[in-house]
């Protein structure tokens, strides 16, 4: 039997578990000025007079307000120079003004009103020029930008990824702190979901004791959570149906959490039982070619380059190749922060040099269809020396959490 896996009632794992958000503390005002300052720097020198910060994670990272996007306007103007004024909804005013980390007026439309008059309007009275150029939220839904357009403005508008993504891409110590304390939590909680194991339980069953395990730690529940048994596993994102476990079969548990915004994503993969001789073979091919992309990430080159270091080692292995399979079916990892997917990605294509701060996820998954499917996912991030694990990778097959190591 896979040392860890099954042996406890949900009662007993559950017990073994404690609140672990003790010393972290959320994002403070002063490196919330930080970042607007490196902003302003950049669009500074891109000859950007204004950006437009939409509702969602680039809005929350640059201003504190958590607020999900919608058919309607709330975000944030901030001009290369000068305080950031906040766009919403007049009755949500009083909202705003409660989430909100960084001061700044709030302009709000009514219902009746356009809001994309009253941003155009708001850009005037900055002090930006008619015929300046703009940054657009990368993340602002077509019909807005649409709306925006019609209205005949002269302004040129332009992606403001150019600035968002070098200050999100770089994280601080202490959204690496907060980070890897959340990564330890859900490691916790994997250990102990596979410790409830048993012949006949249910996918639905663990997925619900898992979110129960990530409040026992001190999250708010699971941010997601995928439980697959048998040949379901060689799905990297699930199936329809849920599962009940037997002898032999593979089990992948991909799971995370949140910590003051920021994310946790782990997968494990290991055997109900004993491991068939190919299940052990994948499992180690999967092991090195995870290793192999740890070992590629070096400050400077591309992010491409993790991606091939992983291809190479499973194709030297008979996998693939590219996205054939058996083999893998998808890139080998992405960042992570305040988003569970984010820029840069581990992927063919992506040129963005490696840098400090950067944080990725690293699950080059081998899919068997048919069969099963093993994804190793633990997340590094660069150092000044090179790639840190924030989490150490499985330790093998037979005793995957290293318990016995």
């Amino acid at each position: 039997m896979t040392v860890g896996v099954g042996g406890k009632t949900p009662e007993q794992a559950l017990a073994g578990l404690a609140k672990m958000t003790a010393g972290t503390t959320p994002i403070g005002l002063d490196e919330y000025q930080s970042r607007i300052a490196k902003a302003q720097r950049l669009m500074l020198e891109q000859g950007i007079a204004a950006l437009y910060l939409n509702a969602g994670s680039n809005l929350y990272y640059f201003t504190g307000v958590k607020w999900s996007p919608s058919e309607r306007m709330v975000g944030a103007v901030l001009p290369a120079s000068g305080p950031l004024a906040y766009i919403a909804p007049a009755f949500e005013e009083g909202t705003i003004r409660d989430f909100r980390e960084v001061d700044g007026v709030i302009h709000g439309w009514q219902e009746h009103e356009s809001p994309y008059r009253l941003l155009l309007d708001l850009f005037a009275e900055m002090g930006v020029a008619a015929d300046a150029v703009v940054g657009l939220c990368p993340s602002l839904a077509f019909f807005m930008f649409d709306a925006i357009r019609r209205l005949g403005s002269d302004l040129t508008f332009v992606d403001a990824s150019c600035v968002i993504n070098p200050c999100r891409y770089h994280k601080s110590a202490t959204e690496l702190a907060l980070m890897q304390r959340a990564k330890d939590m859900t490691l916790h909680v994997h250990k102990a979901a596979a410790s409830i194991l048993r012949a006949g339980i249910s996918t639905t069953e663990v997925a619900e004791f898992i979110r129960e395990a990530h409040r026992k730690v001190g999250a708010p529940g699971s941010t997601f959570c995928i439980v697959l048994f048998g040949e379901a596993s060689a799905f990297p994102h699930g199936v329809k149906h849920a599962q009940v476990l037997k002898d032999g079969d593979m089990v992948l548990i991909d799971t995370g959490c949140l910590l003051h915004g920021y994310q946790s994503d782990i997968t494990r993969s290991y055997v109900f039982g004993t491991p068939s001789d190919r299940q052990r073979a994948m499992w180690n091919l999967e092991k090195d070619a995870q290793l192999a992309a740890f070992d590629a990430a070096r400050l400077g080159e591309p992010c491409q380059v993790v991606d091939a270091a992983a291809r190479l080692s499973l194709e030297a292995a008979g996998l693939g190749p590219d996205y054939q399979l058996p083999g893998l079916p998808h890139r080998t990892g992405h960042g992570i922060g305040l988003d569970i997917h984010e820029g840069p990605y581990l992927v063919r294509g992506d040129q963005t040099p490696l840098a400090e701060g950067m944080c990725f996820s690293n699950e080059p998954m081998i899919c068997v269809p048919g069969e099963f499917g093993i994804r190793l996912e633990d997340h590094f991030y660069m150092t000044a020396t090179g790639p840190r694990w924030f989490t150490q990778p499985s330790h093998s097959i037979d005793d995957p959490f290293g318990l016995e190591a």
